[in-house]
């Protein structure tokens, strides 16, 4: 069989591309110099007109539930930020100049009216032009506000008041979120703690680096997984250090003025402790690592007097190197403040030295130490699997303590008396499990700015999915923590998707709500009361309502239960066959009937990102959206039929699309972003079921991740034949089909360098393959430019129309 070559159409539409913006530019400036055509391609009218529709508006309920703020944010991050001058120190990106994160969602309006009060007037909070806007937040009462800009040499802290929205600047701040942004602390309702840039921090460091840079290891195991933006050097060290470091901050929000707390220091988290009696923070020390990002860095942890002023030294946590793949640091870790006036801190400590290899009756165990911080801490649980989290409720006398039995993908979580009585099982189950899953904790945030779980009459309040077979449907239960029983208070109609947002004090409960073509919209609802509409916000990309979405499930030829989403093109007929995209990611499962349960819900808003194959649908094309690729085992060797799961799962899939009738078989493509592009270019490497392929920012050479890669946790030393049969470009010779790889220059997901893509795909060509290889300039893991989204699509609908022949239904 004759199959058409993808490059032609390819070529062919570039050379007309550029031929058309030339010929409309001399057109528009036949005097003047022609300005250069963008190098970037636009996909078809239909999706460009998607890509540049308005993102929805945020809707975000202000903490005492009397006000709404509604927040509309910028879809793409222009290119020219993406290109802005940075630094990649130590796992952190950053832009020297203003000290943040350099991929920001800018805030571009923000409106806030009463909650309760759907026609009330908007107030518009007018911000002053220049710079960019970012990270709403509101004050802990929901009197005020806090909302940052950018500049070209500072991040400014601005504060707001909810009457009438009226801006404030905090003069003499200069936050500096270079290492881990936006952390804050709230003392009370005006006072809050930020990191600032200190102001005598100095000139740079002037240090070159001239010499050798010198790494050491001493006979002791260290499985590191394979980082980006590590430290290279002294250099970078200095670096990292001299633009980490930050001054601890109180800022009257009110009044606008601010003091600072204390010395400087490279603080990378800060705390308040119950009413705001004291201050938790965790510093970064010396010595650092080559090899390990700033998180795993050695940590100072201290209690502070609310002037900054040194109570205590919690625990000097060591870098941690030499921890076992799932292990723990021995030692105190991971630290909590209490959210209520008792002031306490909590931690938690390792009982099997972190090693998982180590029989113990226990794990770990959950420490407290009491103000005024002087005395011996008491132990206050034992675990006997690895600690997870640890949650508040807003009773002040009990918490929620989790654990995880890794091995076999088990949680369990107990309900915690704070002081002096045993902990009680509240539940436990898989935790994949979706079905079952009794939802977790209802949050709200105190006076005092801590997130708590929700009670209510005694009980805890629970939300979850309510996943079942016929889709998702959220609900919001009532937990008696006396009998365990519980009450049903709210549950999603069918066909519309509906989630708890805030139960109000008078019991009304907000929820948000949505339908396949409803943009998500706040509701009021009261027992025995028609429910109120807070909010109306339209539907920006109506052209939507022609496509048909479609739950489809399945089983495998051993039985597994597996599910897709079908998804049709507006103009497909009854009857007609069309090319299509089978788009997956792999999960892994320790029990075949859990693998099986269904993820999604048709009543949720149809709406499609930047770079979603969804959006092929406009050019004529099917697309099998998240088709489930179970790999099923026991968590320690489940990847040994990593490749034989995979192509059951695609024949599954493709049987079942056959027999839907909607699909052409022999006109499929597959394709996946990440784990699923390495999943994609494992089937085009084993199998000959999909006439082409699409790979976006995968890992491809296990060779490369030698310590672990997913859920995978032997080495490539213990499992060298496994490692070594994951790694499609060890088969390149059996791709014989074609694939189109695309990746972000910037990548800064740990395994998936761009040399991944870039070595399969020389190694492709040398071998003779049909590939294409296209690298996104200054995007990360994620894309985040409009120019790369219309990049993405363009490359992805050229591809299918050069492998599969165009979308137009097959021949009878």
């Amino acid at each position: 069989m004759v199959r058409p070559s993808p490059l032609l159409p390819i070529l062919s539409l570039a050379v007309s591309t550029v031929t058309a913006l030339t010929a409309l530019s001399a057109a528009l400036l036949p005097s003047a110099a022609m300005a250069a055509p963008s190098p970037y391609k636009q996909p078809s009218p239909a999706i460009r007109e998607l890509l540049d529709a308005p993102a929805l508006p945020r809707l975000i309920v202000s903490p005492d539930r009397q006000s709404l703020a509604l927040v509309e944010q910028r879809r793409y991050t222009p290119l020219e930020e993406l290109a802005r001058p940075g630094l990649r120190l130590a796992g952190a990106r950053f832009d020297p100049r203003n000290a943040t994160q350099q991929n920001l969602t800018a805030v571009l309006r923000v409106r806030i009216r009463t909650l309760l009060e759907p026609e009330a007037t908007e107030r518009d909070v007018e911000l002053p032009a220049g710079g960019t806007w970012h990270n709403f937040v509101w004050a802990p009462d929901g009197q005020r506000f806090l909302l940052s800009r950018r500049t070209d040499t500072a991040d400014e802290l601005w504060a707001g008041a909810t009457s009438n929205g009226q801006l404030w600047r905090i003069y003499n701040v200069r936050l500096n979120n270079a290492v881990d942004a936006d952390d804050m602390a709230w003392l009370n309702p005006r006072e809050v703690v930020v990191l600032t840039v200190p102001d005598n921090r100095g000139g740079l460091p002037s240090r070159a680096q001239t010499g050798p840079a010198i790494q050491e290891t001493h006979g002791k195991a260290s499985p590191e997984r394979t980082y980006p933006d590590l430290l290279r050097n002294p250099r970078d060290e200095d670096l990292f250090e001299y633009y980490g470091r930050s001054q601890l901050t109180l800022v009257d929000i009110a009044s606008g003025q601010s003091r600072d707390l204390g010395t400087p220091g490279l603080f990378t988290s800060v705390s308040s402790v119950g009413n705001g009696q004291a201050l938790l923070t965790e510093r970064l020390v010396r010595p650092f690592s080559y090899n390990l990002t700033f998180d795993d860095f050695p940590t100072v942890v201290e209690v502070r007097q609310r002037d900054g002023k040194l109570i205590r030294e919690l625990a000097k946590m060591p870098l941690k190197q030499g921890v076992a793949i799932d292990g723990a640091l021995p030692g105190p870790r991971v630290f909590y403040p209490s959210p209520t006036k008792d002031a306490a801190i909590y931690w938690v400590e390792a009982l099997d030295g972190g090693n998982p290899a180590v029989r113990a009756s226990f794990r770990d165990r959950v420490m407290r130490l009491d103000p005024p911080y002087t005395g011996d801490p008491f132990e206050v649980q034992r675990m006997p699997y690895r600690f997870t989290r640890l949650r508040f409720l807003d009773d002040g006398i009990h918490g929620l303590l989790t654990e995880e039995d890794r091995s076999r993908g088990w949680t369990r979580t107990y309900l915690l008396p704070l002081r002096g009585t045993q902990s009680r099982l509240l539940f436990e189950h898989s935790v994949r499990e979706r079905y079952r899953h009794p939802g977790n904790p209802f949050m709200r945030t105190l006076p005092n700015g801590h997130l708590v779980a929700q009670t209510l009459d005694g009980a805890l309040l629970l939300v979850g999915q309510g996943a079942s077979p016929k889709g998702d449907r959220p609900f919001l239960d009532k937990l008696s923590l006396g009998g365990l029983t519980v009450q049903r208070l709210f549950q999603s109609a069918e066909g519309v998707y509906e989630q708890p947002v805030a139960l109000l004090e008078d019991r009304k409960l907000i929820t948000q709500r949505e339908a396949e073509h409803e943009p998500p919209n706040l509701v009021a609802r009261e027992n025995g009361k028609p429910a109120v509409a807070l909010t109306r916000i339209k539907d920006p990309t109506p052209q939507l309502k022609g496509i048909k979405r479609e739950l489809v499930t399945f089983k495998r030829s051993d039985g597994v239960e597996m599910s897709f989403w079908q998804y049709l093109p507006p103009d497909q007929r009854e009857g007609e066959r069309r090319p299509a995209l089978v788009w997956a990611y792999p999960l892994e499962f320790n029990d075949a009937a859990i693998a099986g349960q269904l993820s999604g819900s048709p009543g949720r808003y149809m709406s499609f990102s930047g770079i979603s194959p969804l959006n092929l649908l406009m050019d004529g094309y099917v697309v099998l959206m998240d088709a489930t690729m179970p790999v099923v085992g026991d968590a320690r060797n489940m990847n040994d039929s990593f490749i034989e799961q995979m192509t059951m799962n695609a024949k599954a899939i493709l049987d079942k699309a056959d027999d839907l009738g909607t699909v052409d078989p022999k006109r499929v493509a597959i394709g996946g972003h990440s784990y699923g592009a390495f999943m994609a270019v494992n089937l085009m490497a084993h199998t000959k079921l999909f006439r082409c392929g699409i790979a976006r920012s995968g890992a491809y050479n296990r060779t490369l991740t030698p310590f672990g890669f997913q859920s995978e946790r032997r080495s490539l030393w213990d499992a060298k034949d496994i490692y070594l049969k994951l790694s499609p470009f060890l088969f390149a010779q059996q791709i014989k089909e074609p694939l189109l790889l695309i990746h972000g220059e910037a990548d800064n997901n740990s395994g998936t360098f761009p040399m991944q893509s870039e070595r399969l795909y020389q190694a492709l060509a040398g071998l003779g393959g049909t590939a294409r290889y296209v690298l996104l300039p200054f995007e990360a893991h994620g894309y985040a430019a409009r120019e790369s989204a219309g990049q993405v699509q363009w490359e992805m609908s050229q591809w299918l129309k050069g492998c599969l022949g165009g979308a137009a239904a097959s021949p009878p």
